[in-house]
């Protein structure tokens, strides 16, 4: 195919594949080409049925040479020549066929067939010449790389096929000083058994003593395990009374308005004690305090005061008391469930009814813990939670709380945040689920 305007030769092209050649203004023909007097794609050669048509309209121009002479578009269709079909004409090509076709007034397309010429051989170098794997390669290189990879294989080959060596089992004496002294600490003795040692032996030497001042003060055994008659434990009070009368505080409760003897005892003679007497000495009638003298002046009631005498102060015997048994009372409480509210298809109500079911021991601890603070301790906790598509909960907040307890609610969110439902919604399911806590008696 070959393109002139005027003798200008335009374009040039070969058809090496059959196919239709068209012509126009739509990017997609084969020659794009400015023609207001065709359509936008306009078939100039088809190619059908293994054979070329030369197609043309009763406005264009041409010559065909079929071989023996040139015949125009004119006379083409005059004579019948070339077929009719939807306004065009259609020309059968030879091999040997070539024209021009005047797709306009300075524009003309030839067309010729031509042989196919034999594709020219590549040339090709002499064996001496051409090159290899082996001549570009870069043999310095690859015989480091081989030497290497031959150095290491071998050697962990070698220590894989070979034992391991036998550990010696070293001795404590072989042992380094540092390791023996972190081993081996040097053991302290305790003082503790020191100080149990001395105490033994102090109690051991007190017991070899001989008990004079025992014998003084305390009664023979013999003597002890008989009961004395109320003449002799009279007597010993009255001893023991006279003894302790004359001491320090009891001297000066003990005097009867006479003298200073009892403030001079105990104050020292520089103290005053002869004024401090003399003051005190219209308060007579002061003596020491024995049943005898307060029982007349005992309280005035049914039955009279007794005192208990000094030799009479002592350890009776002491006896167990019964507090009673202790007992706990048992605070639980109830917690019952309502229809839930759930916004999508996606989850069941009662699968969603019975997992939480299976968790209400977790909500029963929680409203329990703050029940022993608070008895009477009711109402109804509305949480709402979303179901995420991987079953878990996620946006947990309480939405109404009656009880009261903020304990409660954040223990119920915590719980809560852990489930992890067997049911996999496509999306996020919001669900509000009311809970009543009642105490149980």
């Amino acid at each position: 195919m070959g393109l002139l305007q005027g003798t200008r030769i335009l374009e040039e092209r070969h058809l090496h594949k059959p196919a239709d050649f068209t012509v126009g203004q739509d990017p997609k023909n084969t020659l794009v080409l400015p023609l207001p007097e065709l359509p936008a794609s306009f078939p100039v050669f088809e190619y059908r049925a293994s054979q070329y048509n030369l197609v043309f309209n009763d406005d264009m121009r041409g010559r065909v040479n079929l071989g023996s002479s040139d015949v125009d578009f004119h006379t083409l269709r005059s004579q019948g020549m070339a077929m009719e079909r939807d306004g065009l004409y259609i020309l059968p090509l030879q091999e040997s066929a070539r024209g021009v076709v005047e797709l306009d007034k300075d524009l003309r397309l030839f067309f010729q067939f031509i042989q196919p010429t034999a594709p020219a051989e590549a040339p090709r170098l002499p064996p001496d010449l051409q090159g290899g794997s082996w001549r570009t390669m870069d043999r310095m290189f690859f015989g480091i790389l081989a030497a290497s990879l031959l150095l290491h294989f071998s050697g962990a080959a070698l220590i894989i096929a070979s034992e391991p060596p036998p550990e010696p089992e070293l001795e404590l004496d072989q042992l380094d000083d540092r390791f023996a002294r972190v081993l081996m600490p040097p053991k302290v003795e305790e003082p503790r058994k020191q100080a149990a040692d001395t105490a033994q032996a102090a109690a051991d030497t007190e017991k070899d003593k001989p008990k004079a001042s025992d014998s003084d003060d305390k009664p023979a055994p013999d003597s002890a395990s008989k009961p004395s008659s109320p003449e002799e434990a009279a007597a010993r009070r009255a001893a023991v009374a006279k003894k302790v009368a004359g001491k320090g505080l009891l001297k000066i409760l003990g005097s009867s308005g006479g003298g200073g003897g009892a403030f001079s005892d105990v104050l020292g003679g520089s103290t005053g004690g002869g004024d401090i007497a003399q003051a005190l000495a219209g308060a007579g009638g002061v003596g020491i305090a024995t049943e005898a003298s307060v029982g007349a002046n005992g309280p005035r009631g049914g039955d009279s005061g007794k005192v208990a005498g000094i030799g009479d102060l002592g350890t009776s015997g002491g006896g167990k008391v019964d507090l009673g048994s202790k007992k706990e009372v048992e605070i639980s409480g109830r917690v019952s469930t309502a229809t839930p509210e759930v916004d999508s298809s996606d989850v069941d109500r009662e699968a969603l009814a019975r997992y939480i079911k299976t968790r209400l021991k977790a909500i029963q601890g929680c409203y329990e813990k703050e029940l022993k603070r608070n008895p009477s301790l009711k109402g109804k906790v509305m949480v709402r939670f979303n179901i995420l598509p991987s079953g878990r909960t996620g946006e947990i907040e309480i939405e109404e709380n009656t009880l009261g307890s903020d304990a409660v609610a954040s223990c119920i969110r915590t719980a809560v945040r852990g489930w992890v439902f067997p049911f996999k919604p496509d999306d996020e399911v919001p669900v509000a689920y009311p809970f009543v806590f009642t105490p149980a008696g």
